[in-house]
Formats: C-alpha cells, sequence, structure tokens
C-alpha cells in the first residue's frame, strides 16, 4: 500500500542493472507512482530535457557517465527537480559526487526507500530544493 499523499508522481528511474531498475519500478508502480525508466546517463538527461519529472531515481555506478555526473547535468537543466542518488558504495561518494538531495545504500529496505520517496515529496523538502538549501542526506550502512 502507498504511503498517503504520494502516489502519482512522474519518476524517472535511472540504473543500469536491468534487476534492480525492475524491482525499483515495481515497487515504485506499486505505490502507483508513473515510472520511466533509463538505463543509463544520457539517456537520462535525454529524457529530463523532453518530459517533466517530479523526481529522479539516480545509480550512482553506472557505464559511461557516473550518477554524481549525471545529477549535475540534471541539476543544470532543472535546478527544483529533487534526485535520490542509490549506491553500495557510501565511503566512495565525496561532495562532487552529490549534488543531490538524498542518498540511499544498496542494499536497502523497501521501507526506507519508500520513506525517502515520501520525504523527498513533503512540502518542507521541496521548499528547502526550490531555495537551494542544503537537506539532510539519508544513508544507511
Amino acid at each position: 500500500m502507498a504511503p498517503s499523499g504520494i502516489d502519482g508522481r512522474r519518476i524517472l528511474v535511472v540504473e543500469d542493472d536491468s534487476s534492480a531498475r525492475e524491482s525499483i519500478t515495481l515497487l515504485l508502480r506499486i505505490d502507483r507512482h508513473v515510472v520511466t525508466e533509463a538505463t543509463n546517463g544520457r539517456e537520462a538527461i535525454d529524457l529530463v530535457r523532453r518530459q517533466p519529472f517530479d523526481l529522479v531515481v539516480l545509480d550512482f555506478v553506472m557505464p559511461g557517465m557516473l550518477g554524481g555526473e549525471v545529477a549535475l547535468k540534471i541539476k543544470l537543466m532543472a535546478p527544483t527537480l529533487p534526485i535520490l542518488m542509490l549506491t553500495a558504495y557510501l565511503e566512495k561518494l565525496n561532495d562532487s559526487d552529490k549534488p543531490v538531495d538524498a542518498v540511499l545504500g544498496k542494499p536497502f529496505a523497501v521501507d526506507e526507500l519508500r520513506g525517502v520517496v515520501e520525504r523527498l515529496f513533503s512540502p518542507q523538502t521541496a521548499a528547502n530544493i526550490q531555495a537551494s538549501q542544503p537537506i539532510n542526506q539519508t544513508e544507511t550502512q
């Protein structure tokens, strides 16, 4: 069952691993979101140029372009678009890799993903993103 008040958002899932991408997409669709998938950073950037999204869920390690570079390019095009970065390499992230609004470590529980998505759609978080103020990162061990 979807957490209250967050269903129906347009979410772009950017993940090169097909199993992970399909799992994340399925969960978000169960929660009644409209999900578009991209398999790499260039595809994601092109999709953001062509259509509006309410959230980008972005893998950090992908061939061709790391998630930090993709996030930076997306933020230059759409500064208020929230980006959730997923990674199994939290220890390898540095500040230049995180022009994002939240980070979630892999593996993660379904409720963790839902909680971060709900927080990113909250009015307070949206106001922080709109004002370009940093918000607390969500990280798991």
